[in-house]
């Protein structure tokens, strides 16, 4: 049977949960030298793009076995091109091959239909997000399916202790209303890049744990705005699946339990320990950081303990991600470790209508905004 009787079509629950489940955990996720992600879905291979407003998973099958799998998901974002400024949006995301079946085009042509299916929805452009350094995706998006490089975002990881995060009494938190947070979405944000038009949607999904502002202690929240202001929200990850790490190198496992025997012994220090990773664990996403005013940065970083202290009252939240910009200064804002975050995480894309490439090129040349919404419901 050769490679040419590979059968692309749509996910069947019935037929391929389990075949699609054991696919995950024998494919790894992420460059070899920082050691490989693995993903449990927790017995739904459709978790991460369920609650997005439209999507599709295939599968790609070779006699009985099932050897790969992609994700897609469509929705209206803010995209800069005049005249309308909002484009409808194709992500691809998941797209694994077995082993032992690689290298044999089952990835481009899991691509290939995924388009179709974009371009029968009217999707104006299709796009996905990839370390810089895994060449082999972008070996197959940029020079086989003719992506292009369009932004760079920097995916930021701060583990989560056991220990409380100190929150400064100089200032105040404010828990907001859906209805007031999706309000100030629209009048700060709709026009940051990928800005999504059902943001309501997003605040309203029971993932999102809420959003919070922070101000200045002695000024208000209310009919005017203080003087600094913080706003963020946070997504519960680790309710659709778990991550595991493996293959890192020892000398990460050492340092990982030498700070924890350290904060063990000397709990009177606060020294941070690193989480288990090598354990399944999950995660908080903080996405629609916003900032204005002298004293914001310092805002943004309390807000995000503020997360932390969240996040260290859940059973196996290990970890808390930000994707923001490239070029934003909110990564100098964001508390986070190098060594586990991501700084060149590129977005690339691609034009399905004819129409839209002249645009598209205009997109890639000009200046990007500083900000980048990144959608929770897509990590």
């Amino acid at each position: 049977m050769g490679y040419e009787d590979v059968i692309i079509r749509s996910y069947n629950a019935q037929k391929d949960r389990a075949r699609v489940e054991d696919l995950e955990r024998r494919c790894e996720v992420g460059p070899a030298e920082r050691g490989f992600l693995f993903t449990d879905t927790l017995g739904d291979p459709i978790c991460r793009i369920k609650n997005s407003p439209v999507y599709n998973m295939l599968v790609a099958e070779l006699g009985d076995q099932l050897v790969g799998v992609t994700q897609g998901s469509i929705k209206l974002v803010t995209v800069h091109k005049p005249p309308k400024n909002l484009a409808r949006v194709g992500y691809i995301l998941g797209l694994r091959v077995a082993p032992l079946y690689r290298r044999r085009g089952i990835g481009f042509r899991l691509v290939i239909k995924l388009e179709d299916w974009f371009i029968a929805n009217a999707v104006d452009y299709a796009y996905m997000a990839t370390e810089k350094d895994n060449e082999a995706s972008f070996k197959l998006f940029v020079d086989k399916l003719s992506y292009v490089k369009f932004r760079t975002a920097a995916i930021l990881v701060n583990p989560v202790s056991h220990q409380m995060s100190r929150i400064s009494s100089k200032f105040e938190f404010e828990k907001l209303e859906v209805e007031e947070a999706e309000s100030l979405y629209r009048k700060f944000m709709s026009s940051t890049e990928f800005f999504p038009n059902d943001i309501g949607n997003i605040l309203r999904n029971k993932l999102s744990l809420g959003t919070w502002v922070a101000y200045p202690r002695g000024e208000s929240w209310g009919a005017t705005f203080p003087s600094s202001w913080a706003m963020l929200s946070v997504w519960n990850s680790g309710e659709l699946f778990k991550l595991r790490l493996g293959n890192a190198p020892s000398s990460c496992l050492m340092y990982t339990q030498s700070s924890q025997l350290m904060e063990k012994l000397f709990p009177c220090f606060k020294l941070p320990a690193i989480p288990d990773f090598w354990q399944p664990f999950g995660f908080y996403f903080v996405y629609g950081v916003y900032r204005e005013g002298p004293l914001s940065g310092k805002l943004v970083r309390t807000l995000c303990r503020l997360v932390h202290n969240m996040a260290s009252k859940s059973k196996d939240c290990k970890a808390i991600v930000t994707e923001v910009g490239g070029s934003d200064t909110l990564r100098h804002h964001i508390p986070h470790w190098k060594f586990l975050s991501c700084p060149q995480d590129l977005w690339c894309i691609k034009a399905l209508k004819n129409e839209d490439r002249n645009s598209l090129l205009e997109m890639i040349k000009s200046p990007p905004t500083i900000a980048l919404f990144v959608d929770p419901r897509e990590v």
